[in-house]
């Protein structure tokens, strides 16, 4: 998967936007944010779309535990709760590239940022947006990333249910973009 080099602009939905600017309010001067600014943020409005993994290994052989997942994703990935599995195996099988995005954000400590076009059970034409964020736990490298999703349909309602389960091929890539965090604007004072 080739990841071109883009400006925040490119991220349309307006709560990967405000994670964006979260994140890098939280850079302090370092490398990446602190991951405890995570756990002390409330971030509960828009929970039921964030998924929280632990990083382990390294790369290219690293995988990603999953601490948390909100209701929306476990919706759409037709799982209620997935705490404690790996994304490797829960991923659906039909996506070579599924894990490619999580690699880009680890080895590049940026945010990450991808579109997928995908339809549900009925043929609905869905936009599968996700905005992954690095994070550091423990030193300066990567061991936490935050996942964001959104699942936007031109024509309104559609099938959530299974909705990534339910693709018969593989989404089609639309965009795969490493934010490039020296174009973001100064966050306003808090």
């Amino acid at each position: 998967m080739h990841f071109k080099t883009a400006r925040p602009d490119v991220v349309r939905a307006i709560n990967h936007r405000w994670l964006l600017k979260f994140w890098q309010r939280h850079l302090n001067g370092s490398r990446l944010p602190a991951w405890q600014a995570v756990e002390s943020e409330d971030l509960s409005r828009i929970n039921a779309s964030l998924s929280f993994l632990e990083v382990s290994g390294t790369p290219p052989a690293e995988r990603y535990r999953i601490a948390f997942h909100g209701a929306t994703v476990g919706m759409v990935y037709g799982s209620a709760d997935c705490r404690g599995k790996y994304l490797d195996e829960i991923m659906p099988l039909n996506n070579a590239n599924a894990l490619a995005a999580y690699r880009r954000a680890v080895e590049s400590a940026a945010p990450v940022y991808t579109i997928h076009d995908i339809a549900d059970r009925d043929g609905r034409a869905v936009a599968y947006e996700r905005l992954l964020l690095p994070f550091a736990a423990a030193g300066d490298g990567v061991d936490r990333v935050m996942a964001s999703f959104e699942f936007i349909c031109e024509d309104g309602a559609f099938e959530r249910n299974e909705l990534m389960k339910s693709q018969k091929a593989p989404p089609a890539l639309r965009l795969s973009a490493v934010i490039d965090i020296r174009t973001l604007t100064p966050p306003n004072p808090a």
